[in-house]
């Protein structure tokens, strides 16, 4: 597998330091420290590399009919690796606060993390780990979108979703 140095983004003070590393097979990895990891799509054949990176899980949005999505091969790879599997399927143009609900009850799982978190564009992966870091983890709004953009959350629609989600969520 080519290997690449990593590139590193450099947070404002506060932040987890996220990493861009480049790994055949995945498209649009983001990683803070050992956490979590966000990304696009990836392939099957890119599973035991997510699992040697030190992940025991993989948090799948993708919805099934989208083109590539290829989630029973994805599966079939995670039982092979060994590494626990989640499909939450999450369609970002109709979001569903159910799938968000889910979401948060898995990631808060013990043994679910480090997880490895992916959508086909990065978008979602990044959304539901705002919405994670400022209900769960108690971030404030601000500095937990800080870091989502520096995941891949670019889309306006998804950013007034997770906004709208955790402002009816938030204790």
């Amino acid at each position: 597998m080519k290997k690449l140095l990593p590139i590193l983004v450099f947070a404002a003070a506060g932040l987890a330091q996220v990493t861009k590393p480049s790994v055949e097979g995945i498209a649009h990895l983001a990683r803070i420290e050992t956490t979590v990891a966000c990304s696009g799509a990836i392939k099957p054949g890119s599973v035991e590399a997510i699992h040697k990176m030190g992940f025991v899980s993989i948090i799948n949005l993708r919805v099934p009919t989208e083109p590539g999505a290829g989630i029973d091969d994805e599966a079939a790879a995670a039982k092979a690796a060994p590494i626990r599997f989640f499909s939450l399927p999450f369609d970002g143009a109709k979001p569903d606060a159910s799938v968000v609900d889910r979401f948060l009850t898995v990631i808060a799982e013990p043994g679910v993390q480090p997880a490895f978190i992916h959508c086909s564009g990065g978008n979602r992966a990044a959304m539901m780990w705002f919405v994670k870091r400022v209900l769960i983890d108690k971030w404030d709004t601000d500095r937990a979108m800080e870091e989502a953009a520096q995941l891949g959350l670019t889309s306006e629609s998804l950013k007034a979703f997770a906004l709208d989600y955790i402002k009816a969520h938030k204790k």
